[in-house]
């Protein structure tokens, strides 16, 4: 069964229903905040949910409290691991609240559906005016709820008391974010960042899914690339792609005439499940976005390696190239309907040490061809590049330019896209790492760091920071 995309009113009619089974009280969605948050009990002003040996309980918390306490009272609030539409909290040490034998903990997420279950919560109003309460995704007819400071995942009850203790106020972050990266809260992997009218725009995996089994991609967007707005799902393979409902992996945009193209690789969830590579489209970079062929640009087994991991390059001239490839990288140059292309003019490029993810872009009248070394899920994921005269090459292989950073905590740091500060020569490259500290290959988060290089063109050494 694959995630599907609901609005906030369908949520909320779905959670009134299960309810209304049990109660005579109907509940109303509510919104949250994404990002660093502590959430305070509505009846014991002072007290904060935090996790204590991995357990969830309210807990008094103040300015003069230890700065343990107030990291364990401080959580990343998410979209749902298993809907969008709801929430996740994660632990500043990269855990997850989630429920196991109706008792609240934190644990590491396993990225398999009953993890992502557990761990999601649905947001519906709370016994005051500006309060939470949170219902479980799987259990809908049970919330988060306070006994002896305890916390546990009870049957609602249509009592005060019963609502009280299961009230929360979203307040400021105990322990605010005080780092760079990740630059978008939550765990995202194979970002393509780009730039569109003077703002930018950031696309990516949806990741924490075992066998990276996520079914829909979010656009972000910013003036800085420090704040940015989170616009939502803009496509899901379950309701919007007739020929894939899994494994939404590697979006990258592209923009012309006024429209914008979403190029992405997916694949069934049973059956023949071998990826392939699709196009989308929309009037607006936030989307929604639509399939723009009802079937796949490029099909699984139409050409040797793995379909996935799809990149456009669009060159001075107004021609664009459609890169794509795992274990083999390939190029055609796409038509101008953006959608088509001549397969006699398909070609191979591999790079030695290629695995996958090619990018590719020009400075200075140089190409650069960038791709990922080795497997996402080892900690040697590492990007690499070549230049070339031309967007087909030949290219020559320049080495490795980003790698992990151990001392640091920063591991498996791969698939990038690079984005050039409008008007300028100041450069940027985004790119996934194990999620900082508990992260692996399925669960990891995006960064942004300075892209610098030398009078000669070639591309300095990068310094994946915190």
């Amino acid at each position: 069964m694959t995630v599907s995309r609901w609005t906030a009113a369908t949520a909320a009619l779905v959670l009134a229903c299960f309810d209304l089974v049990t109660t005579a009280a109907p509940a109303l969605a509510a919104t949250l905040p994404t990002g660093a948050r502590s959430l305070e009990s509505v009846n014991y002003p002072g007290r904060y949910v935090r996790h204590a040996a991995a357990l969830g309980r309210i807990d008094p918390v103040t300015s003069a409290a230890a700065t343990q306490t107030k990291l364990d009272a401080t959580f990343t609030i998410v979209n749902g691991l298993a809907m969008p539409s709801c929430y996740s909290f994660q632990t500043k040490d990269g855990r997850f609240l989630r429920h196991r034998d109706w008792r609240l903990r934190v644990d590491a997420n396993t990225g398999d559906a009953t993890f992502r279950a557990d761990a999601t919560f649905c947001a519906v109003d709370g016994s005051v005016a500006a309060s939470t309460s949170l219902t479980s995704y799987n259990h809908p007819n049970r919330r988060i709820r306070h006994r002896d400071f305890e916390l546990w995942l009870d049957p609602y009850q249509d009592t005060a008391t019963f609502r009280a203790d299961s009230s929360f106020r979203i307040a400021a972050p105990w322990a605010p974010k005080t780092n760079r990266n990740p630059v978008i809260p939550g765990l995202f992997a194979d970002p393509h960042i780009t730039a569109i009218n003077g703002r930018y725009y950031l696309y990516a995996t949806t990741d924490g899914y075992a066998s990276w089994r996520g079914t829909y991609y979010k656009a972000f967007s910013s003036a800085d690339l420090v704040t940015w707005t989170d616009h939502g799902v803009v496509l899901d393979h379950g309701p919007d792609v007739s020929w894939a409902d899994d494994s939404a992996w590697a979006p990258a945009v592209a923009a012309t005439n006024g429209r914008y193209y979403l190029y992405f690789s997916g694949g069934a969830a049973t059956g023949n499940t071998a990826k392939q590579l699709g196009v989308a489209v929309s009037d607006s970079p936030t989307g929604p976005f639509r399939d723009a062929l009802g079937r796949p640009l490029i099909a699984a087994g139409q050409y040797s390696g793995q379909a996935i991991d799809p990149m456009v390059f669009t060159d001075d001239d107004g021609r664009s190239y459609l890169y794509w490839g795992q274990g083999v990288a390939r190029v055609v140059p796409l038509n101008g309907d953006m959608t088509s292309f001549n397969p006699a003019q398909v070609r191979t490029i591999t790079p030695p040490g290629y695995n996958e993810a090619p990018f590719v872009f020009k400075r200075g009248g140089i190409y650069y061809l960038m791709w990922s070394e080795n497997d996402t899920r080892s900690e040697d994921y590492r990007v690499a590049y070549a230049t070339g005269s031309s967007p087909l090459g030949p290219w020559s292989k320049r080495g490795v330019v980003l790698q992990k950073r151990l001392e640091a905590g920063i591991k498996g740091t791969g698939h990038h896209s690079v984005v050039r500060m409008p008007g300028t020569d100041t450069w940027y490259i985004a790119y996934h790492r194990f999620a900082v500290p508990a992260g692996n290959g399925t669960n990891r988060e995006v960064a942004v760091d300075r892209m610098e290089f030398a009078a000669d063109g070639t591309i300095r050494p990068i310094v994946p920071t915190l």
